[in-house]
């Protein structure tokens, strides 16, 4: 299949549109070394800045590799999913069922390692929850998802922060899809709350496995109202 000339703009996405489209298809087997920049170039009718770009690309979807001296093969036809396409596309309590695992653990060691910084910071996220329990749906499952952001950073372990901002987008999403659904708001504007003070002062107080079973309870109970979704 060839290659053909681009059209002017966007000059990056179509280029690596077109090379992965001739890997995928089969045109350019595993093991296949590419052709150099400069030939690339000419026939994609672009700058060589460009192919570096859209060969950057390449490698980031896991089709190809560069080899110090030797080009750039290809090393996969099937573009990798990264972990934040494949939270997108997975159950919601699936999702759910590992962000309990994760954050349950993370409220015990928030409670031994936080700092008067991280209880200002929760006690500042409860607040803000109540506040937007006068807002839209969209609005409340923001400051709810912010407040458990709060406990997971007082842990004190960057990994689990980051791996708890993965999470979120896919949390939001099924969590103001649920609240719509059953109506959770519908005669409590502010749902929660109670349970979510009561995790707060656990942390505070450093009483770790109260904080666990305080959180395990409530994310049983919105994870129970997934499965009935």
């Amino acid at each position: 299949m060839p290659l053909g000339s681009l059209r002017p703009s966007p000059l990056v996405e179509q280029a690596t549109q077109h090379l992965r489209e001739q890997i995928t298809q089969g045109e350019w087997p595993v093991g296949t070394r590419l052709p150099g920049e400069n030939a690339l170039a000419k026939t994609l009718g672009v700058g060589r800045s460009t192919v570096r770009e859209a060969l950057r690309a390449l490698a980031g979807a896991g089709l190809v590799q560069a080899r110090q001296g030797s080009g750039v093969f290809v090393i996969a036809t099937e573009i990798s999913e990264d972990w934040p396409a494949r939270l997108r596309r997975a159950a919601i309590t699936d999702v759910y069922e590992v962000r309990m695992m994760v954050e349950t653990q993370a409220a015990r060691m928030a409670a031994q390692r936080r700092t008067e910084e991280d209880v200002a910071a929760l006690e500042e996220a409860l607040a803000a929850r109540e506040r937007a329990a006068a807002q839209d749906d969209a609005a409340f499952v923001d400051a709810d998802i912010a407040l458990h952001a709060a406990v997971v950073a007082a842990a004190g372990n960057p990994v689990l922060t980051d791996l708890f901002a993965e999470f979120a987008p896919a949390l939001r999403e099924g969590l103001i899809g649920l609240v719509e659904v059953l109506g959770l708001r519908s005669h409590d504007r502010n749902p929660g709350h109670d349970t979510h003070a009561e995790l707060v002062a656990a942390v505070r107080d450093g009483d770790g496995d109260a904080a666990g079973a305080i959180l395990q309870a409530e994310l049983e109970r919105t994870l129970a109202h997934l499965h009935d979704a």
